[in-house]
């Protein structure tokens, strides 16, 4: 990060920096807590097994295929605005959710909390890129990531302690709440600034972003097993109680408060060739143990990797800004994660296939997914061409 932006005071005074660190929190609170109880409410309560399960968590990847929308919403309200309206329909998604304890219900509430997911992921992702030059957007980025950490560390706490003293209804409800006060309090913040350079309002797809496009593809598909299958292997194979998911999301969330950082310092000293070349191996050999070694504590210790490992992907969007014309970030962001959700619309139905057969299947295909995607990232070029 540049001298001018080291100190803490400075993201304390920036105003978008503010405005983000709020909003994120609010969603963080609401994804977290949703996701938390999802495989056991619906393992425990409602009764789905491995196909419906992959079913749901495919439909909740649908809003995310059609964020492109999100180009033509910008024509009538700002990106600030379109995150405020996407957190509180993510909030009353969540507050629904232990309201419709059926397959048809989930779906639902599932694919509502979702849409304001994505919606503000794209959005925020696109406002960062915007605001901050080359060198501090990966620390933007990280720091983000790493609010969301202890956010999720926090909400994690809190369901370790008392998650299992109210029903799933009452623990989704008061989510749903806490995401929509949030929401509320943060109308009244005035984040934007005119020195911004005018995003296009149309759809950008340009061949010189075509690796952008495709690490995109292979990371959401690669993204969906580890969402997916790798919990409900704990859940469903080792019988993991909803204490023990919620003590693993801690750890995961402590050691990501550590490393994001040092991941935002490493892509500016190494650069994001070499980042994800780390990455894709090391994920490679992840899944492979996934798939091969049965036994609770490692399975349990391979999902603590996994997820740091999941923190480099900013590279491929750090990488784009260095690339991309600034007119265009914000409709190639759009861009960027429709293309992340084309395989992951279908993978996990593909995938609750595959685990009804032989729960191995799907993870041999994430480590294709990862070598393919090692290929690629061959690819990149390590200085800026115009």
């Amino acid at each position: 990060m540049s001298n001018s932006t080291t100190a803490l005071s400075f993201y304390r005074s920036n105003t978008m920096f503010r405005f983000l660190l709020f909003i994120t929190i609010a969603t963080a609170i609401g994804f977290q807590g949703w996701r938390t109880f999802f495989n056991n409410f619906a393992v425990d309560e409602v009764g789905l097994n491995g196909f419906y399960i992959g079913a749901i968590q495919s439909f909740r990847e649908v809003p995310g295929f059609l964020v492109f929308s999100v180009i033509f919403v910008l024509l009538f309200i700002g990106e600030v605005q379109l995150i405020l309206l996407a957190s509180a329909f993510m909030g009353i998604g969540i507050l629904f959710t232990g309201m419709f304890p059926t397959f048809i219900g989930l779906m639902g509430t599932t694919f509502l909390m979702s849409l304001g997911f994505h919606y503000f992921e794209t959005t925020t992702q696109s406002l960062v890129l915007q605001n901050y030059n080359r060198q501090d957007s990966p620390h933007i980025l990280a720091t983000l990531r790493s609010t969301v950490a202890v956010t999720n560390i926090i909400i994690g706490t809190f369901i370790f302690l008392f998650g299992e003293y109210s029903s799933f209804q009452t623990n989704y409800i008061l989510l749903g709440l806490a995401v929509l006060a949030m929401v509320s309090f943060a109308l009244f913040q005035k984040p934007t600034r005119s020195s911004l350079i005018p995003q296009q309002k149309r759809m950008v797809i340009k061949r010189k972003y075509w690796l952008f496009y495709v690490l995109n593809l292979l990371s959401g598909a690669r993204r969906q097993v580890f969402v997916v299958f790798s919990i409900l292997l704990l859940v469903e194979k080792y019988n993991v109680s909803i204490v023990n998911v919620s003590l693993l999301f801690i750890l995961n969330n402590v050691i990501s408060i550590i490393v994001n950082p040092l991941i935002a310092k490493a892509i500016n000293r190494f650069g994001e060739k070499k980042m994800l070349t780390f990455e894709y191996m090391s994920l490679a050999l992840i899944f492979l143990a996934y798939a091969t070694i049965e036994n609770v504590w490692v399975v349990a210790s391979l999902y603590v990797l996994d997820h740091i490992f999941f923190n480099f992907s900013i590279g491929i969007k750090t990488y784009f800004q260095k690339h991309a014309d600034p007119e265009d970030i914000a409709p190639s962001m759009a861009v960027g994660f429709t293309v992340n959700h084309i395989v992951a619309v279908i993978l996990p139905v593909i995938g609750g296939f595959l685990w009804l057969s032989n729960w191995h299947l799907p993870f041999y295909g994430a480590v294709m997914l990862c070598i393919i995607s090692l290929v690629f990232v061959q690819f990149m070029k390590p200085k800026e061409t115009k």
